[in-house]
């Protein structure tokens, strides 16, 4: 089995590669430019006995898909799943947007989405699954998370649309939304490690659930997702933030 997780070298991709690695299985780890994570996490998944290559590329564009699935492709045994957790901090509100970046960000934190489906096509097969990681903030708008939130919520709205196409074909396609996680993108966002420990415990402390988001929360849910138990989940969007969201 083979499986690409994009932004895979840290955070909450990394997480999720974690989760799915198994003895003698291929994973594939897209990421941008941080050379060291990478190969931090390559080694750590290989301890685990899985089969790991890392591939630098550019999911934003068009091009840099085409380049991630030719090497994708030459590793053999074609592409069995596929989650998509990379994305472009920018932050920013809307009305203060730089617009060139801006449209950068919608670009990879959305319609990245599109550009993985269509070039894995010749990859993918009956009973693959397609698991994008969005977030509560495509639905409920916040502060500087402007690029981020409308990127993912264009990811929704593909997934619904491309249900119709890939469901005949037995493939699946579906969306989880994890709650706050301490990450490298909350401190970029928020302005700092010390003001994203501030944020998630304050988050934390609201919580209907009473705890901050643990990364099994949600790569558990991708877990299952991958899994033939899930073949008939179809175009979905889960939340897994303990309650947030849904009570204020």
């Amino acid at each position: 089995m083979t499986i690409l997780v994009t932004g895979g070298t840290k955070g909450i991709g990394l997480a999720i590669a974690r989760r799915v690695a198994r003895h003698g299985e291929r994973l594939v780890l897209g990421y941008a430019s941080d050379d060291m994570s990478a190969e931090r996490a390559r080694a750590e998944l290989e301890g685990r006995g899985a089969a790991v290559h890392t591939v630098r590329a550019d999911i934003g564009t068009i091009d840099g898909v085409e380049a991630l699935m030719k090497e994708v492709e030459s590793f053999g045994n074609g592409l069995d799943h596929i989650v998509h957790s990379a994305a472009m901090i920018y932050p920013t509100n809307l009305l203060d947007a730089d617009l060139v970046k801006f449209t950068r960000a919608v670009e990879t934190n959305g319609l990245s989405l599109l550009y993985l489906v269509q070039k894995a096509q010749p990859l993918l097969r009956r009973g693959s699954s397609i698991v994008f990681v969005s977030s509560m903030g495509a639905r409920i708008p916040s502060p500087n998370y402007g690029a981020l939130g409308v990127g993912k919520a264009l990811a929704e709205a593909i997934i619904r649309y491309l249900v119709a196409e890939l469901a005949p074909r037995g493939i699946r396609i579906n969306a989880i939304a994890p709650g706050l996680v301490h990450t490298t993108s909350v401190a970029a966002m928020v302005g700092g490690e010390e003001k994203a420990a501030a944020v998630v415990d304050r988050a934390a402390r609201a919580n209907p659930s009473g705890r901050a988001s643990k990364d099994s929360d949600y790569a558990s849910l991708v877990e299952y997702l991958l899994s033939p138990e899930a073949e008939f989940v179809q175009g979905q969007v889960i939340a897994a933030t303990g309650g947030t969201g849904i009570i204020g």
